[in-house]
């Protein structure tokens, strides 16, 4: 498995700064070519190889990206994860700024584009929507066996994906204001045409059936831009998992990590079983996850086997049973048991980020601390 993630550039003050580009640039000059991913492959919409970790620039100047090499165990993800997090933090200091694991600016901000033909391409075709998106998401890749096994997975983790963005939710704040959404990076998200939940797919076969078709509307630019909520790698044998905020804590992203990589596994074993495809319409998910992205663990969730309101924890205690043998067989059980136990009852990034704010008073103190908490400074 891997994990990507994305990350907001602040400067001392706490507001986002545009100096992504210049900090890719001091972290290739400091001898990392090999592991920095130059500007020209994100034009073409690429990442780096599977066994290649990674920094690379995103849509905003305001953002970086990072990418932590194959990992087998939650151990490995956590250490890379605070490695690519520091190198990234490091390169930013060297131009007068930090990063912090903010999934929308707290602070009211005008995005500035990446420079680049693909992204002012995102900007003509998509005009307010892409001037708008200053996002940061995580993203969980785990890989499968191929194409065939992959669709056996995401007709059944569908259901369960606006869970993972309810443990996930780090973005109160948009434009200076408190939207009363726990992530309100999910609702900016679903502007693109292309993102979203799928219904069921009858095989590997018609999964790119869609993406061709897709593609044929001439809506979306490329592959890069099939925004479905979990999809096949375009490059990678791997199911990519991408409804998460950003998360704050490392240890909250080894959580999510390790239910994605317990509900594939878990996913693979009840296709091979003959384990019907659950049944929840796409109009449902899309219902299940805007409830999720408005009250993250604070409230109900729509639970994925009835369609109906349950409290949060019980919706996480009947994810955990689910995948309860896939992370007992990984030796996962009690880590990730005990993240979420955390998450429960200390709560998600959201809720950190309005805890400081009411104390404070302050929305570049709400930067402050995730720039802390980010790196683990500050663990409140």
């Amino acid at each position: 498995m891997g994990v990507e993630e994305e990350l907001l550039v602040v400067d001392g003050t706490g507001r986002p700064a545009p100096k992504g580009p210049e900090a890719l640039a001091v972290a290739a000059r400091a001898g990392e070519g090999e592991d920095v991913q130059q500007h020209d492959r994100a034009e073409r919409g690429e990442a780096g190889t599977p066994d290649t970790a990674h920094l690379m620039p995103e849509l905003k100047a305001q953002q970086l990206e990072l990418g932590t090499a194959v990992c087998t165990t939650l151990d490995e993800v956590c250490r890379e994860l605070r490695h690519w997090r520091g190198r990234a933090d490091a390169a930013a200091a060297a131009v007068g700024a930090r990063v912090a694991a903010l999934a929308t600016s707290p602070v009211a901000v005008e995005p500035v584009p990446t420079a680049g033909e693909r992204y002012a391409r995102l900007e003509a075709a998509f005009g307010q929507t892409a001037r708008d998106v200053l996002t940061c998401g995580c993203h969980v890749h785990v890989s499968v066996e191929d194409d065939d096994e992959g669709v056996d997975v995401l007709n059944r983790i569908r259901i369960w994906l606006p869970v993972l963005t309810a443990i996930s939710t780090n973005s109160p704040f948009w434009r200076g204001n408190d939207t009363a959404y726990a992530s309100f990076r999910s609702q900016v998200w679903h502007r693109w045409p292309s993102a979203g939940p799928n219904g069921p797919f009858a095989g590997a076969a018609d999964y790119h059936r869609l993406v061709d078709d897709v593609l044929a509307t001439g809506t979306v630019l490329d592959t890069g831009m099939v925004y479905f909520d979990a999809r096949l790698s375009a490059k990678w044998p791997t199911v990519e998992v991408r409804t998460a905020d950003v998360v704050l804590r490392v240890e909250d992203a080894v959580t999510l990590a390790g239910l994605v990589r317990g509900l594939v596994e878990t996913a693979a074993r009840d296709a091979r079983a003959g384990g019907a495809v659950p049944d929840m319409r796409p109009e449902v998910l899309r219902l299940a996850a805007w409830r999720a992205g408005r009250s993250g663990l604070g409230g109900d969730l729509v639970h994925p086997r009835t369609g109906r309101p349950a409290p949060a924890a019980d919706v996480l205690g009947d994810l955990l049973e689910h995948v309860g043998p896939a992370l007992a067989d990984a030796g996962d059980e009690q880590l990730v048991g005990d993240g979420v136990a955390a998450l429960l009852a200390r709560g998600t990034g959201a809720d950190l980020q309005r805890r400081v704010h009411q104390e404070t008073g302050e929305l570049t103190a709400v930067v402050r601390a995730a720039v802390a908490v980010t790196h683990g400074e500050r663990t409140v």
